[in-house]
């Protein structure tokens, strides 16, 4: 085990994670410009996607972290059977799930049930499909919907809040089912699909466009919300959700619904992006 895996597990998460809150949301300019102006260099962000390119503009660092884009900066894929990338990062995997257990890294798998929260909500997904996307701290951290669907519930799964950088993927096993998440479970024309939002080290603070802020604060149990009867219903490539800091948004597809296209370990992709084919 390296010294930053270790770290992992030494370090005071949630400690951190409510100072870093904080922190990201002071409005003292030389603070904020100094945070802002270290994420833009270090990572080379493109700010003229932005719908505000000045990053010194923003009245703190989340406010810079959660920009939104030009309308013109990310389009649906024109083949309305096309499933969307619900986010600009990196694949980390994707493909089928095996009697519900699904790929993280060599050596490393988790269950359907325990990402979910749930054995009966993972049965549906026991031979489906996944998609795990990661959004590095250059990148867009607003999460669009991969297709149209209406939200049925959302469980906030509590748990630890360890990095989601590739390192860590590869050496802490069942990282994504251990980690503090929102689980948004979506019922389309084509059947039932879940958006996990997997928090992270620092911040690990997950906002949706129906209830606002969720995480923080932090869930000691698992919390449900039902959203049967109340027509909240999102179209293909709509905003669902955002990261205040970066994460890892993971699809789980029913078998039969999609076929994956030939996605890579590392390869980039952005919102509204095919990464697959629904199947009629």
């Amino acid at each position: 085990m390296t010294f930053k895996v270790l770290l992992q597990y030494l370090l005071p998460h949630r400690a951190l994670s409510r100072v870093v809150y904080w922190a990201t949301r002071w409005t003292f300019a030389p603070w904020k410009n100094f945070l802002i102006g270290q994420i833009v260099r270090r990572y080379q962000v493109d700010m003229a996607q932005a719908a505000q390119p000045d990053p010194f503009a923003y009245q703190h660092f989340n406010a810079f972290f959660t920009r939104k884009l030009r309308p013109d900066a990310r389009r649906a894929d024109a083949d309305p059977q096309a499933l969307l990338s619900p986010a600009d990062g990196r694949i980390s995997q994707s493909g089928r799930i095996v009697e519900g257990r699904i790929f993280q890294a060599k050596g490393q798998e988790y269950t359907a049930a325990e990402l979910l929260g749930d054995e009966a909500a993972a049965a549906p997904y026991r031979n489906g499909r996944f998609a795990t996307i990661y959004l590095s701290p250059r990148d867009y951290h607003r999460v669009h919907m991969p297709l149209a669907g209406t939200l049925k519930e959302t469980v906030h799964v509590p748990g630890r809040i360890f990095s989601v950088a590739p390192f860590a993927v590869e050496a802490i096993p069942r990282l994504f089912a251990r980690n503090e998440r929102l689980v948004c479970h979506f019922e389309s024309e084509r059947g039932p699909f879940v958006a996990v939002m997997v928090g992270a080290i620092l911040v690990s603070s997950v906002a949706t466009v129906w209830d606002g802020l969720v995480i923080p604060p932090y869930a000691s149990s698992i919390r449900r919300k039902s959203f049967a009867g109340q027509n909240i219903s999102l179209e293909r490539c709509g905003e669902m959700a955002r990261f205040n800091m970066g994460s890892t948004v993971i699809l789980l597809l029913p078998d039969g619904m999609a076929e994956f296209d030939e996605l890579q370990p590392q390869q980039v992709v952005n919102v509204g992006q095919r990464l697959g084919r629904l199947i009629r």
